[in-house]
């Protein structure tokens, strides 16, 4: 999450309490109980959304490792169909002097 990211969150929190706020006097609160109406509904939004995190990360789909495998496995995939699509492009003398120059490789590493 970028900052300017946490920002919008804060601004758009301090909104919506702005707006519970008047949305409770609207519906015929003084004002000091359409103020603590409006605050316990934000806290009790901001419980749930850590809440929320807390289990994404518990249960493991939150962690950077798993969201490093997610983006190691879309960039295999991807990687993977552009080297075949090059391989398939390829006149078939291209592809047996490939291929024989990747055994002679493999055959040197051993």
């Amino acid at each position: 999450m970028t900052r300017a990211q946490v920002f919008q969150i804060g601004f758009i929190v301090f909104v919506l309490g702005g707006l519970g706020y008047e949305m409770f006097q609207l519906l015929g609160f003084e004002s000091i109980s359409a103020g603590i109406a409006a605050q316990s509904i934000l806290i009790l939004i901001i419980f749930a959304w850590t809440a929320s995190y807390l289990f994404r990360v518990f249960s493991g789909n939150m962690t950077f490792m798993e969201q490093r495998k997610r983006y190691r496995e879309a960039y295999e995939k991807l990687t993977d169909e552009k080297i075949r699509e090059k391989f398939e492009a390829m006149t078939d003398d291209e592809k047996n002097e490939l291929l024989k120059s990747v055994e002679e490789e493999s055959i040197e590493q051993t």
